[in-house]
């Protein structure tokens, strides 16, 4: 095995690592009493569900939890997304998950660092029927985002 190929497979022990901590002690997983934005996602296929709350100060995501079930990637994934857009303004939750949706179909136009550990989900694109399961929360996260502006 060459050099290469041994740092690509220490990254992806990694990788796998971190997303198995994240299923197994999620973060932000909690009811909020009340919250600005609460956001469902489900994917009829798995049947993996999601539901996103956010509670805003001043367009800043100030608490976000979220309940669900489903698959180590899709509850890994949601967990990501919450640490990632607590005390973010609700603009660059939405660039998070641009930036995101872009790192799941293999197009990211920026660098990734600004998706912290949820870089670790740039595997699942090698198998194209779990990008639903990454991407289900950050869907819910940006439908909410809709739903919540246009209201307000």
């Amino acid at each position: 095995m060459n050099k290469q190929s041994s740092d690509f497979s220490e990254l992806d022990d990694l990788y796998q690592e971190i997303i198995l901590d994240h299923y197994r002690s999620p973060r932000n997983q909690k009811k909020l009493d009340t919250v600005d934005i609460a956001a469902e996602g489900f994917n009829p296929f798995c049947g993996d569900k999601v539901l996103l709350s956010i509670k805003l100060e001043d367009n800043v995501v100030e608490q976000v939890s979220f309940e669900g079930n489903g698959c180590s990637i899709s509850q890994a994934s949601a967990s990501m997304l919450t640490n990632l857009i607590k005390g973010e303004t609700l603009d660059k939750a939405r660039s998070l998950y641009s930036s995101f949706r872009e790192l799941m179909h293999g197009t990211p136009k920026e660098t990734l660092d600004d998706l912290g550990e949820a870089e670790a989900l740039e595997g699942v694109r090698q198998f194209p029927i779990r990008i639903k399961c990454a991407l289900l929360a950050w869907v819910a996260l940006e439908d909410g985002i809709k739903k919540y502006t246009n209201v307000t």
